[in-house]
């Protein structure tokens, strides 16, 4: 890319994008594992096991693998109790936001952009992690992983936010760090950029055929523009579920 790509407003992933949580949910992991009898996991495998919700983690931890994701069957109910009781308690503890989120964020905003969050997590946690990391201010929209009947990479939950902000998905940009945002951005036609930092189940984002990879949040506000002419913000238009 080398002209600024205009766009009408921006939507975010938030684990792996926004803010790193694997020691949360490393920390979470542990403490199911040890309420089972089962030895903790280095948090590397915690790593690439994030990207496809809860469920889908703790079925993976059990397993120890990456394999068992595509399996429909749901996890056993004490290993997901568990794990959703102590990352409650673990949740934003100690998440961090990554090098230049901030200041992408305030980049974003004075460009007057809407904002909002897609991501596979919760609810019940993205809404205290945004809140805790700082981060819940800057969006016009957050769109939990049980919102909607389908989370990414169904583009389900990006279509709805861009009709809640008033605007054309087609002059959205989508951020995220992993394949599910790629192909949830695509199918919704929107714009996407992907950074290399985050969490894509041990796979390179950069083989990818987005529109840019980005080093940071801040470098991805840096290649855009607002585009005032289509862009019909409605600050009346927000969702918190």
């Amino acid at each position: 890319m080398t002209e600024p790509l205009s766009v009408s407003a921006v939507l975010l992933d938030l684990d792996g994008t926004l803010l790193d949580t694997v020691p949360d949910l490393h920390a979470a992991a542990s403490a199911m594992l040890r309420d089972l009898g089962r030895p903790a996991l280095p948090l590397e495998s915690i790593r690439s096991y994030v990207g496809r919700g809860i469920a889908n983690l703790v079925k993976r931890v059990l397993a120890g693998s990456l394999d068992v994701a595509d399996d429909p069957s749901a996890p056993p109910q004490a290993a997901l109790d568990s794990f959703r009781r102590h990352y409650a308690f673990e949740n934003g503890r100690n998440a961090r936001s990554y090098p230049g989120v901030m200041e992408g964020l305030d980049a974003f905003k004075a460009m007057g952009l809407p904002l909002g969050v897609i991501t596979n997590k919760a609810a019940a946690f993205t809404l205290p992690l945004l809140e805790l990391s700082g981060l819940a201010g800057y969006f016009d929209v957050v769109v939990s992983g049980d919102l909607l009947p389908k989370p990414k990479p169904d583009p389900m939950g990006l279509i709805w936010a861009c009709g809640r902000m008033a605007v054309s998905p087609a002059d959205t940009l989508m951020i995220g760090d992993s394949i599910h945002d790629f192909h949830a951005g695509r199918a919704a036609g929107c714009h996407v950029f992907l950074v290399p930092y985050g969490y894509n189940e041990g796979l390179d984002v950069r083989n990818l055929d987005c529109d840019a990879i980005v080093p940071t949040v801040e470098n991805a506000a840096r290649r855009i523009q607002h585009n005032k002419m289509t862009g019909q913000h409605n600050p009346l238009h927000t969702a918190r579920a």
